[in-house]
């Protein structure tokens, strides 16, 4: 675990270790959530789909296409065990797709409407 205090940043790097140097990474959903098993009853979305839900998450530039970094400030669930749990999922493209999930960016889901 990694101790921190309630809005410090906390600075995270995700990297792909691949003999592969044309493969890039890129961060589609991260969620926090207070119990290890990532219960769906009380999470925090950090980003979705690769869209930034969380107004304190940023970027960094890494010239390494297989090393993603990022930022947020800590934070804690109300009424709950002072640990955050952190899930994130990471999408693998070849750097020479333009059409992967890896180059689409922010995908907004609209939900259906249902009809009579």
């Amino acid at each position: 675990p990694y101790y921190v205090s309630i809005n410090q940043n906390l600075f995270l790097e995700a990297y792909l270790h691949s003999s592969d140097p044309n493969l890039v990474l890129f961060l589609d959903t991260c969620v926090a959530s207070p119990t290890p098993q990532n219960s769906t009853a009380a999470t925090y979305d950090i980003i979705r789909n690769g869209c930034v839900q969380d107004s304190t998450y940023a970027t960094y530039y890494s010239s390494q296409r297989h090393k993603l970094r990022f930022k947020f400030n800590a934070f804690q669930f109300v009424r709950s065990n002072p640990s955050v749990y952190l899930q994130c999922e990471f999408v693998v493209c070849r750097a020479s797709d333009y059409s992967s999930r890896c180059y689409q960016g922010c995908i907004n889901r609209h939900k259906r409407e249902a009809r009579s």
